[in-house]
C-alpha cells in the first residue's frame, strides 16, 4: 500500500504542461499516452543515474572493496568475512547491523548454500534489501477528516531541516497541493526569515511571528489561519536547540499538544530530518526525538556528500520508522521518495555514474 506522501505528491514526471487557452488542435489519446510513457521512462532513468551518482562515494567505499576483496576468491573463510566486517562498519551499517548480517552469512556458509564470494555478495544485497524493505512498511498515517494534513518536522540545526522544508513544499506543490509553511523555529537567528525566503521561491504562503515569539503560539495561530482557507497541507518547522535538550523535548511535547487541540489528529507526520555526513550521530538523534514525540517518519539529507551512506541500513534496520525520503543534491528536485529497491540497486550498480 502506498504511503500518503506518496499518494499525495506522486511523481513530477506524472505531471504534465497545461494545454494554451484557445488552443484547437486536440492531440489523440494513444499519442498523448506514448508521448507520456515515454518521458516517464527518461525521467525514471535520469532519476537513477542521479541517484547513482549521488551514491558514488559511498559505493567506492562499500561495494567497491566488497569486489576489491572478493577478487579472485573462491571461497568462503574466515579471513574473508573478518575483512568484510571492517568494510561493512567503516561504511557505517553499524555494529550490530555488520554483527547481524555476518551472522546469517556464517549460517549459511555452514548450510553451504553460498558457493563462492560472487554468492555471499549477492546475499549481502538481498539481506540489506530485506532490512530496508521491512522498514517501508508502516501503517498508512490517518488522514485528516476535516481541516488540512499537518507535518511537523523536527531536526538538530545544521542537518538542512529548513531547506527539507522548502524542497517539500515544492514537491507538494507540484503535485497539485496548496501548501502553508509555519516558521515555528523562533529561537535560531534568521531561521524565520530563511523559511520565508523558500516560501517565495516556492510560490507559498508563510506564516511567522517575531524572533523569540512562543512557537506553540505561531503554531495556533497558523492552524486557525489555514483551517478556513483550505490548505492542504502544513509544515512546522520547529526548533533544533534550546538551551538544555530537556526544554527543547518539552518544547516539541507543547507544540504536538496545540497542534492535536486545534486539529485533531495532528499531527499526522512527525518528520525528523538528519544528515547522512554525521554518520552514528544520526542514530541517537532518531532515539532521542523518538522516545520524545515518538517520530513517524525519516528524511536523510546529504547523501551525495558522504562516503557513509551505509548509515541508511542501519537506521532501517535499528528502528521501525520509514524513511521518507533521501537528499542527493542541491537542486529542489533532488529531494527524492526512498525507493528500497532503487536505492540498493544504484548503491551495487556496476561502475561510476
Amino acid at each position: 500500500m502506498l504511503s500518503w506522501f506518496k499518494q499525495k505528491l506522486g511523481s513530477a514526471q506524472d505531471l504534465q504542461p497545461e494545454q494554451s487557452p484557445g488552443s484547437e488542435t486536440a492531440t489523440p489519446v494513444a499519442a498523448t499516452e506514448g508521448t507520456k510513457a515515454s518521458g516517464q521512462q527518461e525521467n525514471e532513468a535520469g532519476f537513477f543515474l542521479r541517484l547513482k551518482e549521488g551514491l558514488s562515494r559511498t559505493r567506492k567505499t562499500l561495494v567497491s572493496q566488497i569486489d576489491t576483496l572478493f577478487l579472485g576468491k573462491k571461497q568462503i573463510d574466515a579471513q574473508l568475512l573478518e575483512d568484510l566486517e571492517e568494510i561493512l562498519i567503516m561504511a557505517d551499517i553499524g555494529t550490530a547491523t555488520t554483527m547481524e548480517l555476518l551472522e546469517k552469512t556464517r549460517t549459511q556458509v555452514k548450510r553451504q548454500t553460498l558457493g563462492d564470494a560472487q554468492a555471499l555478495k549477492e546475499a549481502l544485497k538481498e539481506m540489506i534489501l530485506g532490512y530496508l524493505l521491512k522498514a517501508d512498511q508502516p501503517a498508512d498515517p490517518a488522514l485528516p477528516q476535516q481541516g488540512p494534513f499537518v507535518v511537523m518536522v523536527l531536526g538538530v540545526n545544521g542537518v538542512g531541516k529548513t531547506t527539507t522544508i522548502g524542497k517539500l513544499a515544492y514537491k507538494f506543490s507540484q503535485a497539485g497541493q496548496k501548501v502553508l509553511l509555519v516558521a515555528a523555529d523562533t529561537f535560531r537567528a534568521a531561521a524565520s526569515e530563511q523559511l520565508q525566503i523558500w516560501g517565495q521561491r516556492v510560490g507559498v504562503e508563510v506564516v511567522a511571528q517575531q524572533a523569540g515569539a512562543d512557537p506553540s503560539s505561531v503554531v495556533f495561530d497558523a492552524l486557525n489561519y489555514a483551517r478556513p482557507r483550505n490548505f492542504d497541507v502544513v509544515l512546522v518547522d520547529t526548533a533544533g536547540r534550546l538551551h538544555t535538550k530537556v526544554n527543547l523535548m518539552e518544547e516539541l511535547k507543547k507544540i504536538k499538544r496545540v497542534m492535536d487541540k486545534k486539529v485533531p489528529g495532528a499531527p499526522h507526520e512527525i518528520l525528523l530530518v538528519l544528515d547522512a555526513t554525521t554518520g552514528q550521530n544520526a542514530i541517537s538523534q532518531v532515539r532521542l526525538f523518538n522516545e520524545a514525540v515518538e517520530v513517524t517518519g525519516l528524511a536523510l539529507t546529504k547523501l551525495d556528500g558522504t562516503a557513509k551512506g551505509g548509515i541508511v541500513i542501519n537506521i532501517c534496520h535499528e528502528f521501525n520508522i520509514p524513511l521518507r525520503f533521501i537528499g542527493i543534491g542541491e537542486q529542489m528536485e533532488d529531494l527524492r521518495d526512498f525507493e528500497p529497491r532503487e536505492f540498493v540497486e544504484a548503491l551495487f550498480a556496476e561502475g561510476e555514474a
